[in-house]
């Protein structure tokens, strides 16, 4: 598990544009299986996440269309809300960072690690912003 002081910040980056910590199975649970459209970010430590994976979510949320709700989970960390998570993410197998996307508790919209990893910010805001578009 990492240390709160290393995740912190990390977490800010996110909760600060608007996205919800779930930290606890009972929280995602109510996120994913809601109405409406969830974004679950699988936040990490490494560096596809701070790199590519953290501001290509933020730079995703600028266009016409958006989820509903915007919500996270720490990987490393959080692990039971993380485990819970993943769950919902099958039949992708886990991966961190990872971006998901629900409507109406189903998932229609997955970005795994190989998908992050050495593509650019912009790059998975695009992909980002073309599956909103279709499903928000």
């Amino acid at each position: 598990m990492y240390p709160e002081s290393i995740v912190k910040p990390m977490k800010a980056e996110l909760t600060q544009a608007g996205f919800e910590d779930l930290t606890n199975p009972a929280d995602v649970k109510a996120a994913i299986e809601g109405k409406g459209t969830t974004l679950v970010v699988v936040n990490s430590v490494c560096g596809c996440a701070a790199g590519a994976a953290r501001p290509g979510v933020k730079l995703s949320l600028g266009g016409a269309k958006r989820p509903d709700k915007l919500t996270t989970v720490f990987a490393g960390f959080d692990t039971d809300a993380v485990n819970e998570a993943r769950r919902h993410f099958a039949p992708f197998p886990p991966s961190s960072p990872a971006i998901a996307l629900f409507k109406d508790g189903k998932l229609v919209h997955f970005v795994e690690r190989h998908h992050i990893e050495g593509r650019s910010a912009q790059a998975i805001a695009e992909n980002l912003q073309m599956a909103f578009d279709e499903f928000c």
